[in-house]
């Protein structure tokens, strides 16, 4: 069984999510839990589920955090990095990656404007410390790489998936350019693609059969663009 993108939003189901998430952050006036609440304790172990949810979350927050960005929403881009914030990942590679709730804690701020209440909550979650409770629903979360990718250019590599159990890769671009990701099995097959025309692909196979599966991200546009690529 092979699904296409597992995404949890997209088009304009994804503006009526964002406006949900608003209404309710609102309503809860995105308090921050008092002085010495619990802190997020140190990852549990992962499971290949729990990372898979883990990456849709990941690719949710990034296109909630475009959402935001074509408005330049500040609570939109708030709500964008507490997703963000919620999950950990295992990083391999030297290259940092670029979708962090950091950076879209400093594009919340540059679209605050005078709004003090935003303002303060952005602060919140910059600081040190107590937060409330932060636990991580996803364990020790996805592996995430991040490579840049040139213009028509193909970069591809290969993962060994465990039998019978969920797989799903994400790869998020800048913004800058159109990514496509196709994964193939050991015979050149593909499995899985998504060339929806944005820059945050994702696919999902959910009972792989034993063999290596070969994953190729695809710069579609005229100019290199850095991808954040997610695996469990």
């Amino acid at each position: 069984m092979v699904e296409r993108a597992g995404r949890t939003f997209g088009g304009g189901s994804l503006v009526a999510a964002v406006f949900a998430i608003l209404t309710a952050a609102t309503a809860l006036g995105l308090s921050a839990a008092p002085a010495g609440s619990q802190v997020r304790p140190a990852p549990s172990p992962s499971t290949p589920e729990d990372d898979a949810r883990a990456i849709t979350q990941i690719v949710t927050a990034a296109e909630v955090a475009d959402w935001a960005r074509q408005r330049r929403d500040g609570r939109a881009m708030l709500v964008a990095a507490r997703m963000l914030d919620e999950v950990q990942s295992r990083r391999e590679g030297e290259d940092a990656p670029f979708l962090t709730p950091a950076a879209l804690l400093d594009e919340a701020e540059a679209f605050a404007g005078n709004d003090r209440a935003l303002l303060d909550e952005i602060s919140r979650l910059r600081a040190p410390g107590p937060k409330g409770v932060r636990a991580s629903p996803f364990g020790a979360g996805p592996i995430v790489l991040v490579r840049r990718v040139r213009a028509r250019e193909t970069y591809s590599f290969t993962v060994e998936p465990r039998r019978n159990e969920v797989l799903r890769v994400a790869a998020i671009g800048d913004g800058d350019t159109n990514i496509d990701l196709t994964l193939r099995d050991q015979t050149g097959a593909v499995i899985c693609s998504d060339s929806s025309r944005d820059h945050f692909p994702v696919c999902t196979v959910a009972r792989p059969r034993g063999g290596p599966i070969r994953i190729e991200i695809v710069n579609r546009g005229e100019v290199w663009s850095r991808v954040q690529i997610l695996t469990n």
